[in-house]
């Protein structure tokens, strides 16, 4: 069976979320830049909980720095399913990703891109956390990681705590 790359930026970056909430055994992941694109943390979430997440936009002049995965099929349309790209939440966008390492082939990768904005959202400082963890367990590079601590934060709203059971439920796999 072929394997996929998927290039996660937000907090599918951390293994603990990604192997361990939507149960994904990626077989390998490489710190990466897709040229093109920004990440942003203004992305409305499904359920108003008054905490944005992080999105990607196009940017001719950006980078955008994360994690490239390397899924078996299956793993993809789960994540697909649970990002909502079903229902308008995200879309899947094709990019080519270049590994951080000093000598590497630039490879085509699927990722999730989406048009709805909130600019008067933060992410919380629960989500940040997860992202710069992500970050740091898979070495990309320190000012990256700085960027990621001084993204603007909110605490945890009491409406994502009182969804966050439904939603570990939904991630998981039956």
């Amino acid at each position: 069976m072929s394997r996929v790359w998927y290039f996660a930026y937000g907090s599918n970056m951390q293994s603990a979320t990604l192997r361990g909430r939507r149960g994904i055994a990626y077989r390998r992941a490489l710190p990466a830049r897709v040229s093109g694109w920004r990440v942003v943390f203004d992305k409305p979430p499904l359920v108003p909980i008054g905490e944005g997440f992080a999105n990607l936009l196009p940017d001719a002049e950006a980078d955008a720095l994360g994690v490239l995965f390397e899924l078996e099929p299956v793993d993809l349309d789960h994540l697909e399913m649970t990002e909502g790209v079903p229902i308008g939440n995200y879309a899947r966008v094709a990019v080519t990703a270049a590994p951080l390492a000093a000598v590497s082939t630039p490879l085509r990768a699927v990722t999730f891109s989406s048009d709805r904005s909130d600019p008067s959202l933060l992410p919380s400082t629960r989500y940040m956390a997860l992202l710069v963890e992500g970050a740091l367990e898979h070495g990309l590079p320190a000012e990256y990681v700085e960027f990621l601590r001084a993204v603007p934060a909110r605490p945890e709203t009491a409406a994502a705590r009182a969804w966050r059971p439904l939603v570990e439920q939904v991630l998981r796999r039956s």
